[in-house]
Order: structure tokens, then C-alpha cells, then sequence
């Protein structure tokens, strides 16, 4: 694989591809070890391998190509910890490491939590479900192209075994897009 000027080095040609083709309201999840990729993967989203790379890591470098939505109240989200979670005190410190770099990203919001069964019908929907190798408790995260209803959101999901690493964001849509979106399209012209 050749280097592109720009292009963070750990994003796989197939990672690339599908966040070139992804569009308004397509959405894709950075699964931990423990997501239950293929099997979300059967119902129709696309896999993509990134073992041994953390969600953290993966995160920073797709959102220098992908801007999130400032359309939404919140761009991303975690998986809600089940009850016996919150009783045992589980705690989730990868959330703040996403914190913080959706925040440097231009995030204003908190990370939303979404109900561990929502989490995995919202992944079956994906564009993509990329498997990472992060194994820090409670670190999934989901992300999501610019949808025009107010359910397009991103997640995070977390597993309730208490490993769960995914992650999910939506990207803002470019001033041209928009454009298009709220101009009229011009006649198509035809060959002579």
C-alpha cells in the first residue's frame, strides 16, 4: 500500500473504502474484541478488520476525514450499562478517553447511552461494523454519517459482560452537500 499525504497510515484500503462510500444516514460501529461482529455482520453491515489497533487510536485518525454532525443533539454514544453494572461499579475511563477526543474533534455534547439490545438492531443497520482489537472495559464505539431524521445519532456500545469497546459518529455533511440537498437539481443536459 502506497502512503497518501493526509491519510493517517493505520486506516486499511478497505476501511478507506467504505468511508468513501458511505453517504446520509449510513452508519458504522468500531467494535471491541468482545462485539459480536460477524454475527451483527450477517444481517448486513460490511466487516472490516483492524486487530490490534485500539478504538481510541482509530477514532482519532477517522475523524481527520470524516467531521462530526453538528445536526444532532449528540454525535455519539455509548452503550448503557446494565443495572448489575452500576451495582458492582463497573467503571468505563474509555469513555472520557472518547470525550475528549470528540471533543478536540469539535464536539460539544456528552456521549449518549442507547439500551444493550437497541445497540445491537442499531448495528445491524450499519454501513460497517470495523473489529478492533480494544480491550478496555466499555469502549465500542459507533459512528454515523449526517441522517435528516433526529434518530440519526452516533453510539458507543458496550457489551453487558462489562468489555464492550464500540463506537459510533455521524460526520457533519460539507457546505456542497447541503447545497445540494436544499437546491433544486439543474436539468441534466444531454450529448449532441
Amino acid at each position: 500500500m502506497v502512503v497518501l499525504k493526509g491519510v493517517p497510515a493505520l486506516l486499511s484500503p478497505e476501511l478507506l473504502f467504505a468511508l468513501a462510500r458511505m453517504g446520509h444516514g449510513d452508519e458504522i460501529v468500531l467494535a471491541d474484541v468482545n462485539f459480536p461482529t460477524s454475527s451483527i455482520c450477517r444481517c448486513g453491515p460490511e466487516e472490516i478488520r483492524a486487530d490490534g489497533l485500539g478504538i481510541p487510536q482509530l477514532l482519532e485518525a477517522v475523524l481527520k476525514l470524516l467531521p462530526l454532525d453538528t445536526y444532532v443533539e449528540s454525535p455519539a454514544a455509548v452503550m448503557e450499562l446494565e443495572p448489575s453494572d452500576w451495582e458492582r461499579g463497573l467503571q468505563t475511563p474509555v469513555w472520557r478517553s472518547y470525550e475528549s477526543i470528540l471533543f478536540m474533534a469539535g464536539c460539544t455534547s456528552t456521549l449518549a447511552k442507547i439500551e444493550r439490545f437497541e445497540f445491537y438492531e442499531r448495528a445491524k443497520k450499519a454501513f460497517a461494523v470495523v473489529a478492533t482489537g480494544q480491550q478496555a472495559q466499555n469502549g465500542s464505539l459507533y459512528q454515523a454519517p449526517h441522517r435528516e431524521t433526529e434518530t440519526s445519532w452516533s453510539q458507543l456500545h458496550c457489551p453487558r459482560n462489562g468489555t464492550g469497546n464500540q463506537l459510533v459518529w455521524k460526520p457533519r455533511p460539507s457546505t456542497s452537500e447541503v447545497t445540494r440537498l436544499t437546491q433544486p437539481a439543474s436539468p441534466s443536459r444531454k450529448s449532441p
